[in-house]
């Protein structure tokens, strides 16, 4: 009789997972198709034509296949301007905040390391509250960075989440007796940061690098803020221009009036620009997304 039982619990258990891994899976499938369509919906209006898109004929394939939206938009020399500047400001700037992070992170991750409650205080103190755009401003005018790139680095050089998830990771994934048994051997804490410190923390400098780096790619708002100067705009700024000032030349216009009319060109714009400014971040996250995931769960799960 227990035997039976027994099966028949087990069948019946068995029956559940399977039932909740098909009801959990179409969940997880139509959570997919609700965040892919307006994907799919943007890249087949960016490849129709300027009337099937102003006339709204586009649902899901491209209709009148086309690339007169990308023609036009990389017909004006700015936005290759603003590329070359985006990916100036991303890398550098990517570089800049990851360093800055690991050099704030690793000391406070040392229990050794006096006042260190201190400055993790004022640096949290600095998420919940800050000076405020104007004295921001002026600060960046006395430095003389206003109209340079330093004003698209230097005010978010070091982010305080960044630091804080850093120094979860080294604390919970690096053990201390690696660095009591370095120091055996006359390791210094400098020594210890270079050789052993950073290369166990790529997974935590990944999540960091792709942070800073769709940060860096996005930024808008310093660069309106304090460039005025269009040789640095990044591609965000030019995009902008180009979509709400019609900032493209009239020749690129004229060239295709006999196929569309503005307004259509004007509709189909805003899809291969919002394509233009997504397919770099798009081809860099599958190269770091089983280290994000992996990031991302530091401090969750403890021993």
């Amino acid at each position: 009789m227990q035997k039976k039982s027994f099966r028949k619990n087990k069948l019946r258990d068995i029956g559940f997972d399977r039932a909740f891994n098909i009801g959990n899976n179409i969940l997880l499938l139509m959570f997919a198709i609700i965040c892919l369509y307006p994907l799919v919906y943007v890249f087949s209006q960016s490849f129709s034509s300027p009337t099937a898109v102003l006339t709204g004929r586009v649902r899901l394939w491209p209709v009148d296949f086309s690339i007169k939206g990308y023609e036009t938009v990389f017909k004006n020399q700015s936005v290759f301007t603003g590329y070359s500047n985006s990916v100036i400001y991303t890398v550098v700037g990517t570089l800049l905040n990851v360093s800055m992070t690991l050099l704030t992170a690793y000391p406070l991750s040392r229990k050794e390391l006096v006042g260190r409650f201190g400055v993790s205080f004022f640096l949290v103190f600095t998420m919940w509250f800050n000076g405020g755009m104007i004295p921001t401003y002026i600060l960046m005018r006395d430095l003389n960075f206003v109209n340079t790139r330093m004003a698209m680095w230097f005010p978010g050089m070091v982010s305080v989440w960044n630091v804080i998830i850093t120094r979860t990771f080294i604390q919970n994934t690096i053990p201390e007796e690696l660095y009591e048994s370095a120091a055996l051997d006359g390791c210094t804490y400098r020594k210890y940061f270079f050789h052993i410190v950073l290369p166990l923390s790529g997974a935590i400098i990944a999540v960091i690098s792709l942070f800073s780096a769709v940060g860096h790619w996005n930024a808008f708002f310093n660069a309106f803020l304090y460039l005025n100067n269009e040789r640095l705009y990044p591609l965000q700024v030019v995009l902008r221009n180009i979509l709400l000032q019609n900032a493209f030349t009239t020749d690129a216009i004229a060239s295709i009036q006999a196929d569309a009319a503005e307004a259509g060109l004007q509709e189909l714009l805003k899809y291969s620009l919002i394509m233009v400014a997504c397919v770099p971040v798009w081809c860099a996250y599958p190269f770091v997304q089983k280290f994000f995931v992996k990031g991302v769960m530091v401090g969750s799960i403890k021993g």
